[in-house]
């Protein structure tokens, strides 16, 4: 039986933005389209199967431990990434700024979608919904060289809006403008209590 159910609404693809060197940094240039592979975005420098531990799986394994890459993709959201601006109190929040590799419009709070969740686009393209994505300082530099007089900072501006991150669950294209089918799983509260 099948467990996700398909959510009414669709939404569109905005932006798509990619960077073959990570060490130029988090900025990400626009590009019409992109590629998916089982690997992540072709040319991104953020595919691979695997990528090292770091600060995010810090308790669950050594620093560099080869682990699974669901990080392979960013999406982040036009209606996020203003509210995130107005907050900051400065004009906007470009998704080049904050390393997006997807804006979406239409989707309501995108970053709230669950784990496991699918993302699909016409060619068939799909990718599955690994978690919401942490604001960090990395971005937070970036926003602030291209606006000192923000009156709020990014990471507390952008708290349950800074998008997700996903992985490539089947290959194929996508382009700007491509409508957005959203698969959600069941959704029910785990009672088990934190460590």
């Amino acid at each position: 039986m099948p467990l996700l159910t398909k959510l009414a609404t669709t939404g569109r693809v905005e932006a798509l933005l990619k960077n073959e060197d990570r060490k130029t940094g988090l900025e990400k240039s626009p590009t019409d389209a992109l590629t998916l592979r089982f690997d992540g975005i072709a040319g991104d420098c953020h595919s691979g199967l695997t990528r090292p531990a770091d600060v995010r799986t810090i308790r669950q394994y050594p620093r560099n431990t080869p682990i699974r890459n669901v990080r392979q993709l960013t999406l982040l959201s036009v209606e996020e990434l203003a509210d995130i601006a107005a907050i900051m109190e400065i004009p906007s929040v470009k998704p080049e700024w904050v390393g997006a590799n997807m804006v979406t419009s239409g989707i309501a709070d995108l970053t709230l979608l669950p784990p496991s969740s699918r993302v699909q686009f016409p060619s068939g393209a799909t990718i599955v919904v690994d978690m919401e994505n942490e604001p960090c300082r990395y971005p937070a530099e970036i926003i602030e060289k291209h606006n000192p007089d923000q009156k709020v900072g990014f990471v507390k501006a952008a708290k349950h809006k800074r998008g997700i991150t996903a992985w490539v669950e089947r290959e194929g294209d996508v382009r700007v403008g491509d409508a957005i089918t959203i698969w959600i799983p069941p959704q029910r509260l785990y009672g088990g209590a934190p460590a």
